[in-house]
């Protein structure tokens, strides 16, 4: 295990521009077999939170060890199916949020929020919500027809892609282009007036503070982490389209919320003042939706979550875990062309905000070493982190532990001995021969 785990930490601590010999401080261990997938979603787990660990010890200036429990781990990527409300199961996705026939294969929506939702069913000219009627007026069009429409709607849906039909996609080939996240220095600004996390900073300012423009689970899941670490996170909603309530029970633990409508004169100024006090800025909406607000101010650190990344074709479109799979190829590699399949969590949103609390306090760092200052900008994308679980970290192939060999039977091709030893045999010295064809007798020298 401590291989292939060790890969992931070691790529994502490198995009992070951290430094190599902490690595050491990271160890794994706990229960085995966790989050089964064809593809290596434990290990995108393990390693995102590793380095989100790795990073608050560093950021915090301890000799800490970094303790990665495969069942804390397993158990943090589905948090939102462990929910209870005085007892109460969580709603995670409405009736309307699934898979669709469509006249050429297969198409999925998200239409969680009400606003999304009536745009999907206006978009399809539905009247009600009725899921006999939508799957109707799907499987008379073709998945990219639906997913066009939705879109131009205002809603959310997405075709069925193939892992090779997404990489010969104009937007499939930009995430490719680029590395896991971004991370630039924008100017020579001096850092804003706090230390990080837990601490106080010069003149004993107080802890972090951290405005939290996010929604549904990859930015809150990073956000609730710094709250973790004693920041102290203030989270702002538009008072007309609130978080879904199981989302906010289970992402906001550490924070505080409030809603606040930035397009009244009174929200704006408040926005402007809190966003003028505060050390970081993490935001979730789709690109370009928040550049009216001005948000960039010196010496912040600035972090900027989306679905497909702010490039491309689809850089203004929303998206979410579950659409991401959909387009990347990701739910044909766990099921098929003929029955998707999905991820045994939501990786993606869970993975890129482990992975975007670590940039967050590896930016924080990188501030205050020798003074060196300077406003950060943080990019990560979904799909990006899609990528990095589809390409960059290793798979299991069997093919890796097949061989062939030619026999008296025919050419065989068959698994290599799992017992090895530096110095000791790689393959049998004789393949399988015609059943009862030798003579009974031991091999003579």
């Amino acid at each position: 295990m401590d291989n292939t785990v060790r890969t992931g930490t070691e790529l994502l601590w490198s995009a992070l521009g951290g430094d190599p010999a902490l690595l050491d401080r990271v160890s794994y261990g706990g229960p085995s077999g966790l989050l089964p997938a064809r593809l290596p979603v434990m290990d995108l787990a393990r390693a995102t939170v590793a380095v989100a660990g790795l990073a608050a010890v560093e950021r915090a200036g301890l000799s800490a060890r970094v303790r990665v429990d495969d069942g804390a781990v397993a158990t943090a990527f589905v948090s939102e199916r462990h929910l209870r409300v005085d007892g109460r199961a969580p709603v995670n996705f409405a009736p309307l949020s699934r898979f669709w026939r469509a006249s050429d294969g297969w198409i999925r929506t998200h239409a969680n929020y009400p606003h999304h939702r009536a745009a999907l069913l206006a978009a399809l000219g539905v009247r009600g919500e009725s899921v006999e009627a939508v799957q109707e007026a799907v499987a008379g069009r073709t998945a990219v027809e639906v997913e066009t429409a939705v879109y131009a709607a205002g809603g959310l849906a997405v075709a069925l892609r193939t892992p090779e039909e997404w990489a010969a996609h104009e937007q499939g080939r930009e995430v490719a282009a680029r590395p896991v996240l971004t991370r630039e220095r924008l100017d020579e600004a001096p850092p804003r007036r706090r230390s990080g996390p837990g601490g106080s900073g010069p003149g004993g300012s107080g802890p972090l503070r951290v405005l939290d423009l996010t929604r549904v689970i990859a930015g809150p899941v990073a956000t609730r982490t710094l709250a973790l670490l004693g920041a102290d996170v203030l989270r702002i909603d538009p008072p007309g389209n609130p978080e879904l309530p199981d989302q906010h029970a289970d992402t906001d633990f550490g924070k505080r919320t409030a809603a606040l409508d930035l397009e009244s004169r009174s929200g704006r100024r408040t926005f402007d003042e809190l966003l003028d006090s505060a050390d970081v800025l993490v935001t979730g909406y789709r690109p370009g939706a928040l550049d009216r607000f001005g948000l960039h101010r010196p010496g912040l650190v600035i972090a900027h979550l989306s679905a497909w990344g702010d490039y491309g074709p689809w850089g203004g479109r929303r998206g979410f875990d579950s659409l991401v799979q959909v387009a990347t190829g990701i739910a044909v590699t766990e099921g098929s062309a003929e029955q998707p399949g999905a991820l045994p969590a939501q990786a993606l949103d869970h993975g890129s905000g482990y992975l975007l609390a670590a940039a967050v306090l590896r930016s924080l760092t990188e501030q205050s070493v020798d003074g060196a200052g300077g406003t950060r900008l943080v990019r990560l994308a979904l799909a990006q982190t899609g990528h990095f679980l589809t390409h960059a970290l290793p798979r299991y192939e069997p093919e890796t532990y097949l061989t062939e060999t030619d026999s008296p039977l025919g050419r065989l091709r068959h698994a290599l001995s799992p017992v090895t030893y530096e110095g000791g045999p790689t393959d049998w010295s004789r393949p399988p021969g015609i059943q009862g064809g030798d003579d009974p007798a031991w091999v003579t020298a």
